[in-house]
């Protein structure tokens, strides 16, 4: 099972569980899904921090000055509630933005670089894409006029990686 921070549209959060992100796609596609709060059905992922565990033989290290109480609490509060509310819609929108973007957009991987210069050349039908690549080389399309941006919260298809 793999657990997803959603929201709908009015801004409501809520967590949804899937059997994997293939499923989570079917489910989106097919209008499944729906907010618990308002019953909304335009539902995105939100963005999240991945729960990586500690090896088992590490501790946290605590400053002096902080009780042990104090920095559970801390520890054990969402990565959000950091951010102050305007800031956590902001990049939440950032976040949405993206993933549309990311709708429209082909995944070519490694072969980013040369994919963007047989675009801007004709050597390719105009599209949308996206990918990885060297920071030299994105330098490189820079220079030669090539139109590129960074993605703000990188992200590789679950299919493209293991």
């Amino acid at each position: 099972m793999i657990t997803f921070d959603l929201n709908c549209s009015n801004g409501h959060q809520f967590e949804g569980w899937f059997a994997s992100s293939t499923d989570f796609d079917a489910q989106k596609s097919s209008g499944l899904l729906a907010c618990p709060a308002c019953n909304d059905g335009m539902i995105q992922k939100a963005l999240s921090v991945p729960n990586v565990p500690r090896k088992g033989n590490q501790r946290p290290a605590l400053l002096p000055s902080v009780a042990p109480a104090a920095a559970e609490t801390v520890a054990d509060a969402p990565a959000t509630a950091i951010l102050p509310p305007a800031m956590a819609e902001l990049v939440q929108k950032l976040a949405r933005a993206q993933s549309e973007m990311l709708d429209k957009s082909q995944w070519v991987g490694g072969n980013f670089a040369e994919t963007a210069r047989a675009i801007y050349y004709g050597e390719e039908p105009d599209r949308l894409i996206h990918g990885e690549t060297s920071r030299d080389e994105a330098k490189a399309l820079v220079e030669e006029g090539v139109g590129i941006t960074p993605l703000l919260f990188p992200v590789v298809p679950p299919s493209a990686k293991n």
